[in-house]
């Protein structure tokens, strides 16, 4: 296995992190279980949560994910897991507006009472990396950083993140911190695929150049290239086959996001140089995620323990500069189809 460490932090982590956002939805407690086994008999050491889990968010099942995975870390080794997780942030986006510490902000009383509920729900009195799930225009950033600062002195975290983030957000916060003589993020974690590339437009050069790392998510684009949605009409029991006629107009709007003409075409292409590769689209898709240089660790998701296959596979595959060239010549005809 091929650790990595996380910006100039002490976490060596598996180049693939196991996320587990739909633990306690479309994912009961048992498979969730089960996936969990499985990652960590492959050599996965690093686990990324949320406070906000599972999706979609709920107020009434708001931590329900940590809860399950405080539950699965019991009999193992504290020493052996490098566990991710998240503070809501402000109430916008795809935060729901309640938590259950009460109205979500980035100022240190909330941040305060969501790690202690992190902590409790996950069984354990530390956090190795501690991240922002959406940044929040009205706190300081000044304030938000200090909070962060005094958890990592207190012992309770060790190591913090931001996620949802741009360019200008995570430098802000970094040179704040450097002035202050606060902790700085050491990690990004956005949305990056072959689908939506918009990491390597600016956050990349950041990211290279201040020594923070990406940790991808959504390498598979929500799971659109599995090419599961290239079909008509979409699946009903998926997650865009659920949204694109849910009453929430967050859910339609992410559902038109994924799954639309450029998204499918493009995927259709994608599908056809995996299969010329000898491997699936899932598995070219994580690996392409993950052979960057700014890149620590991608994090995957599934519903079964059955789905992990494709994407562990990525672990032993080095995509061929033939094939990141017609990846790019994809991209090239159908850029950002995502927006």
């Amino acid at each position: 296995m091929d650790f990595r460490y996380i910006g100039k932090s002490g976490l060596r982590v598996s180049p693939i992190c196991m996320g587990t956002m739909t633990f306690g939805s479309w994912t009961d407690k048992a498979e969730a279980f089960r996936i969990l086994d499985k990652s960590y008999e492959h050599g996965i050491n690093f686990f990324d949560t949320a406070e906000i889990y599972p999706v979609p968010p709920q107020a009434e099942s708001v931590g329900l994910t940590e809860e399950i995975f405080g539950e699965w870390m019991r009999g193992k080794s504290r020493d052996s897991l490098i566990i991710a997780t998240k503070v809501s942030g402000a109430a916008s986006g795809w935060m729901v507006p309640v938590t259950r510490h009460g109205l979500t902000a980035l100022d240190r009383h909330h941040i305060e009472k969501a790690v202690e509920g992190s902590l409790r729900r996950l069984n354990t009195d530390y956090i190795d990396l501690y991240q922002i799930h959406w940044p929040d225009p009205i706190t300081p950033v000044e304030e938000t950083m200090d909070a962060l600062n005094r958890l990592v002195e207190a012992g309770k975290v060790r190591y913090v993140g931001t996620s949802n983030d741009t360019a200008y957000g995570l430098t802000k916060s970094n040179t704040v911190a450097d002035y202050e003589g606060f902790v700085r993020f050491q990690s990004i974690q956005n949305n990056f695929s072959l689908l939506h590339r918009r990491c390597l437009d600016e956050i990349a050069n950041i990211c290279r150049r201040e020594n923070v790392s990406l940790l991808p998510y959504s390498p598979i684009g929500g799971g659109v290239l599995s090419g599961k949605y290239n079909i008509d009409p979409l699946p009903a029991d998926s997650r865009f086959g659920e949204y694109i006629d849910a009453e929430d107009p967050r859910q339609r709007a992410m559902a038109d996001r994924f799954v639309n003409q450029a998204t499918l075409a493009s995927t259709a292409r994608y599908l056809e140089i995996a299969a010329e590769a000898g491997m699936s689209a899932v598995t070219l898709a994580t690996a392409w995620s993950m052979h960057f240089d700014f890149v620590a660790s991608t994090i995957i998701g599934a519903r079964s323990a059955q789905q992990l296959d494709e994407s562990l596979a990525a672990l032993d595959v080095s995509l061929s500069d033939d094939v990141l060239r017609a990846c790019d010549d994809v991209h090239n005809e159908f850029l950002y189809p995502m927006g």
